[in-house]
């Protein structure tokens, strides 16, 4: 995917989780954060970051904070961007355990969830939840970066559905480059990497993907080994 007219800033502080203070061009400017999660080791005061210039007059903000440079890379926050890569990539064929798909559709409800996309492929008809990753630790990707409740229960609905014949995936995209693994971030939610686990061995496709990140776009790359029990979480 790729945004309009980006911008550089440094980040002066995350205000709440909506809002950070930025400057542009030496003017303190409010801008949107388009990531709800914590993301404490990225939005350090002093970091430098890249914004999307609006032009909706009716926006109280007239930017949004897209991305942030963490250790001389380049990482995209956008949580609504992993989604449309994934969506492009499987619509291309680019994603490599499905293949080419006959029909792809987004945000499709099935039971009491409603999944981020859906495809068919022959007879064959599945879901895919896509989660974005942001925290990384000694090069691993770690998921989620806050207590997830609602990722719980998406995970345990796809379980369900591979009962019921359709083929499903979590899918989580990476909005960096550089990661050696993936795993699930235990220590911050055990019900969601028990719940992980769970639809694993009930046939749900674990995948994960870092993604090419530039100023002004984000495309899904290749694919990241993932670690359910987080063996090489500790790796030096």
């Amino acid at each position: 995917m790729r945004y309009g007219k980006i911008v550089q800033g440094i980040l002066e502080r995350k205000a709440n989780r909506f809002i950070a203070e930025v400057y542009i061009n030496g003017v303190k400017e409010q801008v949107h954060i388009k990531n709800t999660g914590r993301l404490k080791e990225l939005l350090q005061p002093g970091a430098e970051v890249l914004l999307e210039l609006s032009d909706n007059p009716k926006r109280k903000t007239r930017y949004s904070l897209i991305s942030v440079v963490n250790n001389g890379n380049l990482v995209n926050i956008d949580s609504q961007a992993p989604n449309a890569v994934a969506f492009e990539a499987l619509k291309a064929g680019k994603l490599e355990e499905f293949g080419f798909v006959l029909k792809a559709k987004r945000e499709v409800t099935y039971g009491d969830s409603r999944f981020d996309l859906y495809f068919e492929k022959e007879a064959e008809k599945g879901f895919i939840e896509v989660k974005g990753v942001t925290l990384v630790n000694n090069g691993a990707a770690l998921f989620p970066d806050a207590p997830t409740s609602r990722g719980t229960k998406h995970v345990l609905e796809l379980a369900r559905a591979v009962q019921e014949g359709y083929s499903c995936a979590i899918l989580f995209v990476v909005q960096m480059k550089g990661c050696r693994v993936f795993a699930p971030f235990r220590e911050m939610d055990f019900a969601f990497a028990d719940a992980l686990l769970h639809a694993y061995q009930k046939g749900v496709q674990i995948l994960a993907y870092d993604s090419i990140v530039s100023e002004d776009e984000l495309v899904l790359n290749q694919p990241v080994p993932v670690d359910l029990e987080g063996k090489q979480l500790n790796r030096d």
